[in-house]
């Protein structure tokens, strides 16, 4: 097997000494994951950043293994994450991506959607520009992997409802596609969430 594609990187998970298991969403051929040699060096370690835009060329080894990856940034998602809500909102719509799609299922829309979210809260003035993109992105991977008909939130949602219905989306998620995962993968849209709350007063 041999993939060359772009990727959007959803997570890094260090790999015994210098290396990290990736989880990259691509367009034609889903969620993937694949080993990154070298990963923690000084010279991957601004590449391999959950939100980054990647060309990556994935080869498959034994079937017993991980296929091995290389991997080459496109766009950097690293300028933003100093800043505590674009920070906040491109870890959780990673870290939801990563953790509930099934490997090897095309999502292409998913796929689409989640660039367009990551463009979104690098690039809107505010978070209140992109927490309606964000709200749509999690309906569409709920109806995508078969959990619910809930229409995209309208344009002109006053805030406060905006909020209520990501609490709402919030517990569809951790019971539906976390199960036991919840926990840890959940945290992230806490703080997430907390952070938006503070910006209703505004």
């Amino acid at each position: 097997m041999l993939i060359r594609t772009p990727a959007i990187l959803c997570s890094v998970l260090p790999n015994g000494e210098h290396g990290a298991v990736v989880r990259l969403m691509t367009a034609d051929h889903g969620l993937a994951a694949a080993y990154v040699a070298g990963a923690r060096g000084r010279e991957l370690r601004p590449v391999l950043i959950p939100g980054n835009l990647l060309d990556v060329e994935v080869r498959g080894r034994a079937s017993s293994q991980l296929p091995s990856a290389r991997v080459e940034l496109v766009a950097s998602r690293g300028p933003w994450l100093s800043e505590p809500l674009p920070s906040a909102g491109i870890g959780w719509a990673c870290a939801l991506t990563a953790s509930t799609l099934p490997e090897g299922h095309p999502y292409p829309l998913l796929h689409d959607s989640l660039a367009s979210l990551l463009d979104a809260i690098c690039h809107a003035p505010s978070a209140r520009g992109w927490a309606r993109v964000l709200a749509g992105y999690e309906v569409l991977l709920l109806r995508e992997v078969g959990y619910g008909t809930t229409p995209a939130p309208p344009p002109e949602e006053p805030w406060p409802d905006l909020l209520a219905r990501l609490d709402r989306q919030g517990k569809a998620i951790a019971n539906r596609l976390l199960a036991d995962r919840a926990r840890d993968v959940m945290g992230s849209r806490a703080i997430l969430l907390d952070r938006l709350r503070r910006i209703s007063g505004e």
